[in-house]
């Protein structure tokens, strides 16, 4: 049976955590920054965990790590 190939796209966007969660940054932090105030985009900088529904799918996509 051949080697499974992971998704490379998933792999640029998402890690494991040690407890194998899947963490990843938050969305609308790369441009049109004026009109966010500075709280929102301090919490835009912090990483996400994944939810449990997508969590499923991503770690299909991720077979190796």
């Amino acid at each position: 049976m051949p080697k499974m190939k992971t998704n490379r796209g998933a792999a640029k966007r998402f890690r494991r955590t040690a407890k194998g969660k899947i963490r990843c940054d938050r969305p609308f932090h790369s441009h049109i920054l004026t009109k966010k105030s500075r709280k929102r985009k301090r919490r835009l900088r912090k990483n996400d965990i994944l939810n449990p529904a997508l969590t499923r799918l991503v770690r299909k996509m991720l077979p190796g790590s």
